[in-house]
């Protein structure tokens, strides 16, 4: 994540904002301003089933890999063009994994998202290979002059041409299929949720603008837009232009989101109303600058980032062994301590906070995850995050159920429990294991304290 280093207003140093952009802000701004007109030509994209919910997995499948974790060359366009791939270190060809792409920023490198740059594995893949636990497989493509004009839609038929060559030799569900970027490959994962999407599942575009072009534009993508809104490089209005579009495409109620104040250090995730089954549109705005990886409460940035969790978070809700399609009853059981997520006092009053303790199989006890991403305990009571809270360490209790984002969690494949509305991950505290310990939000860190098994 660290590949640059910056000082804060107060001239401290701050780590993480790859500031090589800052010095490219005037060519960003030319390039928003030129991809208003005609979008660039694109070749046509590969087979894709326009029905999100069918599974397919990818011709490698039951077949020995012809592809490993390292850097890759192909020709696309007349031009050798390379990539990086991580393949999950326990890779099963009898298994179908998401696939998803990882672009660099102006003057970034795929080896900066491949790496994490200072912050290493922890920032992989803009910290989402940590998240993913081994459970799908990264791309970080190269681009030409480290950027992604997507000239003649050159960039688009770079990906095209990845998708055919690395699905052929290895194992990918060819409906969980995401793009991430920042800046300048915000734009490139925008441009494909264009011009790609019935191939791209759902895109995350990080302080982004339209600077690789928007071929098509006209169909629904799942679409998550995160902005600063004090952005010097890429005002958040450009931003707030990406996401209006999919706002629209995707059948949603037009609303105005709420954005954190000036000063205030925090931010806000919003998840749209009225959108078509399947396509949501969620906005995260945060009072600070360029950056992929605010931290509330400072003028840093870094892997500790809430926004690893958001992005993994709306990633995760489409990818298949996520239980939340249904209604899964049973107990939530701590990976680290054995023990169950438990209501303090066996309480049914609204405030009572959620504990470890010995598992008993009581009421108390029962879980049950609905098909609104629920988790209910006496039938009509919501595991809540207090007050729709997003900071780090906020309590996690039970409440009347209300339909409110705050109550809304999402069970992932590596075995993590994320809240809609923050994206933060459900939290043994202080990683203690005793009865009685409380449970609550925190940044997602891989330990064994925020993995749980619903039985």
């Amino acid at each position: 994540m660290r590949p640059f280093s910056s000082r804060d207003r107060s001239g401290r140093r701050r780590p993480g904002a790859p500031l090589r952009l800052l010095a490219t802000a005037g060519f960003l701004a030319a390039a928003v301003i030129g991809s208003l007109g005609t979008a660039p030509a694109q070749a046509a994209p590969p087979a894709a089933s326009p029905d999100v919910t069918t599974l397919a997995a990818s011709a490698g499948c039951g077949a020995a890999p012809t592809l490993s974790s390292g850097t890759h060359t192909i020709q696309s366009g007349g031009v050798n063009r390379s990539f990086i791939l991580r393949v999950p270190d326990n890779y099963d060809s009898s298994r179908a994994y998401p696939l998803i792409f990882g672009f660099h920023w102006n003057g970034g490198t795929a080896g900066d998202v491949s790496s994490g740059g200072t912050d290493g594995a922890l920032w992989s893949y803009y910290g989402l290979q940590r998240l993913s636990n081994n459970s799908a497989i990264f791309v970080a493509p190269q681009g030409l002059n480290n950027g992604w004009a997507n000239s003649g839609g050159q960039d688009v038929t770079f990906v095209d041409n990845m998708i055919a060559r690395i699905e052929s030799g290895l194992c990918v569900e060819t409906t969980q299929r995401f793009a991430l970027g920042f800046s300048y490959g915000g734009g490139m994962s925008y441009s494909l949720a264009c011009s790609r999407p019935t191939v791209f599942r759902a895109v995350a575009v990080y302080s982004g603008g339209q600077l690789s072009g928007c071929s098509g534009g006209t169909q629904p993508v799942a679409y998550l837009g995160i902005h600063g809104i004090s952005d010097s490089v890429l005002n958040i209005s450009a931003g707030r232009s990406l996401r209006d579009r999919f706002v629209a495409n995707n059948g949603c109620t037009q609303q105005n989101p709420p954005e954190p104040g000036s000063g205030s250090r925090t931010h806000i995730v919003t998840a749209y109303s009225g959108c078509r089954a399947g396509y949501p549109v969620v906005w995260a705005a945060f009072d600070g600058g360029h950056t992929p990886g605010p931290i509330d409460g400072t003028y840093e940035d870094g892997w500790e980032t809430w926004t690893s969790g958001v992005t993994w978070n709306f990633f995760s809700q489409f990818m298949s062994g996520n239980p939340g399609g249904g209604d899964d009853a049973g107990t939530i059981v701590g990976a680290q301590s054995n023990r169950c997520l438990d209501v303090t006092g066996q309480s049914q009053s609204n405030g009572a906070q959620a504990q470890l303790w010995d598992c008993t199989g009581s009421a108390n006890q029962q879980w049950t995850h609905t098909a609104a991403s629920e988790l209910r305990v006496y039938g009509s009571k919501c595991l809540d995050a207090e007050g729709g809270a997003t900071a780090p360490g906020t309590r996690v209790i039970i409440w009347d159920c209300h339909g409110g984002a705050n109550q809304k969690w999402n069970v992932n494949a590596n075995g993590t429990v994320t809240n809609a509305q923050s994206g933060l991950c459900l939290d043994a505290s202080g990683n203690a294991t005793a009865n009685g310990t409380k449970v609550v939000l925190w940044t997602c860190n891989g330990g064994a304290n925020q993995r749980w098994t619903l039985n």
